[in-house]
């Protein structure tokens, strides 16, 4: 793979951190506008030469930062609707005022191969222990340009803080349907295991059919899909399962198919970027009607949390005679072993410890991105993703931005990091997302001076140059 090396625009800065950028032409204009979501409610977009306020909901928003100011609730997806210019409709994913709860869990959960009840929990009183609702909502822009509430599509009980997804909303040019990632409600190493359980809504891929029972406007609080009624579960389907906590999807045109991007966030070990183009969506109708499931179906399997990555999910912990060394212990035998040959292949992973000198070691993916555009030659037709924070010895804090390229071979690929000619100065710099334009010709990156949400005001938004 060739070295490509590429530099940063500013575009807008001082924002709060961004968790969407997207594009979109507004009903009446001919010019296609960034927008930039924010985690504690605000959309912008970038007009001719200003920042304009398109819509502030940080009043709906659950209060954030309470806990150290690390926080993953919020505003979490955006999507424009594909025919935005002309019916005014856009979606938003984000977690819900005054639905604080005490969490599903007291203390922090560590599984323990030798003591199987750890590995076998459930999730018991669902309506009283969680943390937190998350709710999915259709919106309306006027000729008036004041944006308004249409319906609600879904209201989802979290049982933790964390994995709530992010960027998470997409619409399918597949399918044109609304696309929904949710991660795996949070916590660490799956503890109820929703994510494989099928009628858990956790740990999926969803797809929402939005013109269907278009009249159906006040769903229940839901965590299984078996709780949701029938003209819900049939505007539902489900693509993937096996997820732990997803940065958005990305689409990718190649003649008459389309090549689906995800990155699976990891535990300790690695992260994972995967790509699929057949699958074998299954419609929750049918889904709860476990009986109507033919043996041969099965959903996409990012193989979480027996699997993380390529690899048997572990559990690192030091090496009781040398401090310098740590070991792994496999976490889940007996769902690594299930799991084994009905599992989808990353086609790239990158790693919390990586001593070769041409890779980086990273912390956390933050956005996967097809590239189509032709000014970084190098990367046309590759896939291009972020890290939070690289693991260097140094400070301040840096980013990674990396690319793989796609084969025919359905192998696994190698990386290779993009290096970055920019002066970020002595602060921080947290690569927190990642997006593009409609046709994937540009792109764009969300940078953050911080780690907390209630560090307020310290986020740019560059467009990613030669």
């Amino acid at each position: 793979m060739s070295e490509v090396r590429v530099r940063l625009r500013p575009l807008v800065s001082k924002l709060n951190l961004p968790t969407v950028i997207k594009t979109a032409v507004l009903p009446g204009e001919q010019v296609e506008r960034l927008f930039i979501a924010t985690q504690v409610g605000e959309v912008f977009y970038v007009g001719d030469s200003e920042v304009v306020f398109f819509l502030d909901i940080r009043d709906r928003i659950i209060t954030l930062g309470t806990d150290g100011g690390y926080d993953e609730r919020g505003l979490l997806g955006l999507a424009f609707h594909p025919q935005f210019y002309d019916n005014g409709l856009f979606y938003l994913h984000y977690s819900v005022a005054g639905t604080q709860g005490p969490g599903a869990l007291q203390g922090e959960f560590q599984p323990d191969p030798c003591d199987p009840s750890t590995l076998n929990l459930r999730w018991e009183n669902r309506e009283t222990q969680y943390d937190h609702i998350d709710t999915v909502e259709e919106w309306f822009l006027p000729s008036s340009g004041v944006p308004s509430k249409r319906r609600t599509l879904l209201n989802l009980r979290r049982p933790f803080a964390n994995h709530n997804g992010v960027n998470s909303l997409n619409f399918s040019p597949e399918t044109g349907r609304l696309v929904l990632t949710t991660g795996d409600g949070g916590s660490g190493f799956d503890p109820f295991n929703l994510s494989q359980d099928e009628m858990e809504i956790a740990g999926k891929i969803i797809e929402i059919d939005i013109n269907r029972n278009t009249n159906f406007n006040h769903p229940p609080i839901a965590t299984r899909f078996n709780e949701l009624p029938v003209s819900l579960q049939e505007t539902l389907t489900v693509l993937a399962k096996g997820v732990r906590n997803i940065p958005g999807i990305s689409y990718q045109q190649v003649q008459n198919q389309f090549i689906k991007y995800v990155g699976n966030v990891g535990q300790d070990l690695v992260e994972s970027v995967y790509s699929f183009i057949q699958y074998n969506p299954i419609p929750v109708s049918r889904l709860v009607q476990s009986n109507a499931i033919s043996p041969r179906e099965s959903l996409v399997n990012f193989g979480w949390r027996g699997w993380e990555g390529a690899f048997p999910t572990p559990i690192i912990r030091d090496c009781a005679t040398n401090p310098n060394l740590d070991e792994k212990i496999l976490a889940y035998y007996e769902e690594a072993v299930a799991l084994s040959g009905n599992r989808l292949q990353p086609l790239t992973s990158y790693f919390h410890q990586d001593a070769r000198p041409d890779k980086f070691a990273g912390t956390a993916l933050t956005g996967v991105q097809a590239y189509m555009g032709n000014e970084i030659p190098t990367l046309t037709g590759s896939v291009v993703f972020t890290d939070g924070a690289k693991k260097v010895p140094q400070s301040p804090v840096r980013g990674a931005l990396a690319y793989t390229t796609v084969g025919s071979d359905g192998q696994h690929h190698d990386f290779h990091e993009i290096q970055v000619n920019h002066d970020f100065g002595s602060g921080s710099a947290y690569f927190v997302s990642l997006g593009s334009n409609w046709n994937q010709s540009r792109l764009y990156l969300g940078v953050y001076g911080s780690i907390k949400v209630t560090d307020r005001n310290q986020g740019t938004v560059f467009e990613i140059i030669p």
